[in-house]
């Protein structure tokens, strides 16, 4: 029997909709489920959530072709400046540090998922195809192909794939029907994310502050704004969500200080839970796990989309040489690639972004001292500066194609 499609994602948000885009001109048939109409470009115009790609990011990106069509919305990180309120200890770095044109790059999050649909939804695409919205039911995997049931369209369909991609978010319908269970670490912590107006220039750089709250990250907007993420206990989130304008703004003023100025005009307030997240596989015979379905981690580094682009750009590449080779692209074989080349990746990310938020919240006094100590040492030692960069922006190890800026 023939499947109906060679690949099928589950989740259409910004790391599926990537993955579809990767393989758009790979001539597989690739069908998306997504749960909510035409993912990103409904999302309405009061979500304030930015994202901060990575250098590597905005190199796949351009690999991608979409980088044209965001570039005038994104932001670049020439500097970031990362700090211990109320504390001797601070690290400043550089793009120059590592030789590169920007740290990364801050761009609104509904401006990413409205170009990556057009991008992947025009005419020439059409060995792809979205069902949304539609909701994934059931699976079973036989040896020659997946059986996906959807609720779509008002009424159960029977898909047949090759291979199944669960990129449907943290609490993957996907994962929990094939029986595997994610190890999570609640941070009993929300992120609480806005926009805020700056009296000075915000000069392309980043504010990483480590407050006795929680981290607090101030991001250059391309608006001249500053995007807001500040990590607070899930019971501060209430309150802070129940404040008055002026009364936010005078609590961010008092945490994070005036090196930007006088701050106004806040956008509307919204909370997200945070957790890390690990999974035991991310595959099995014609499955694997991406993006936020795999792995989630801590906002303080801002590494989350970035360590799921990543997985987009190492599964497309296993998935277009085993085209090329004729090799079946289900085969648990081939699949354990992929799973082997994220590995080190996703462990050394959520080893790093927990371990920050472990140290930096803790308020023994010796180690607050030798944190410290350890944040100016960083901050006198230009090699682990560039370690650090290359590390965070997605350019150590094994890179893919797609960040050297080759076709798949």
């Amino acid at each position: 029997m023939k499947p109906d499609y060679d690949i099928l994602i589950i989740g259409g948000g910004l790391v599926g909709a990537s993955l579809a885009c990767a393989l758009r001109h790979s001539s597989l048939r690739i069908g998306v489920i997504e749960a909510v109409p035409l993912a990103g470009v409904t999302q309405s115009n009061q979500d304030e959530r930015s994202l901060t790609l990575a250098y590597g990011s905005k190199l796949i990106f351009e690999s991608l072709g979409l980088w044209p069509a965001v570039a005038g919305e994104a932001n670049p990180i020439e500097r970031i400046h990362i700090s211990d309120r109320g504390r001797f200890g601070f690290t400043r770095l550089s793009a120059a540090d590592a030789g590169l044109p920007a740290l990364g790059y801050v761009i609104p999050q509904r401006v990413l998922g409205v170009e990556l649909i057009k991008l992947v939804k025009t005419a020439d695409n059409d060995n792809i195809e979205w069902m949304c919205p539609a909701s994934m039911q059931a699976i079973q995997f036989m040896p020659g192909y997946a059986c996906v049931t959807i609720a779509y369209q008002g009424a159960e369909k029977i898909l047949n794939t090759r291979l199944v991609v669960a990129a449907d978010g943290a609490h993957s319908a996907v994962r929990q029907a094939v029986g595997i269970d994610a190890v999570r670490t609640e941070y009993r912590q929300s992120a609480i994310v806005t926009s805020v107006n700056v009296s000075l220039a915000h000069r392309n750089i980043a504010y990483e502050r480590f407050t006795e709250t929680g981290p607090l990250a101030l991001l250059p907007l391309a608006s001249g704004r500053c995007g807001v993420v500040w990590s607070v206990s899930e019971k501060q989130a209430a309150t802070m969500l129940a404040w008055s304008d002026a009364e936010f703004l005078n609590h961010l003023q008092e945490h994070f200080g005036d090196r930007l100025g006088a701050f106004s005009q806040v956008a509307k307030r919204m909370a997200y839970p945070l957790a890390l997240t690990r999974v035991p596989q991310q595959v099995r015979h014609r499955l694997a796990l991406i993006g936020n379905a795999a792995h989630t981690v801590h906002p303080v580094a801002g590494q989350g989309f970035n360590l799921g682009l990543r997985d987009v750009a190492a599964l497309a590449e296993i998935i277009s040489d085993a085209k090329h080779t004729g090799d079946d692209i289900g085969d648990l074989r081939i699949l354990r690639r992929y799973a082997s080349w994220r590995e080190r990746d996703n462990r050394v990310t959520s080893t790093f972004t927990d371990g920050l938020i472990r140290v930096f919240s803790n308020r023994f006094a010796p180690l607050a001292w030798a944190r410290n100590v350890g944040l100016l040492a960083m901050d006198l030692m230009p090699p682990a500066k560039r370690r650090l960069i290359r590390v965070t922006s997605g350019l150590s190890g094994r890179l893919p194609r797609l960040t050297r800026g080759l076709p798949l």
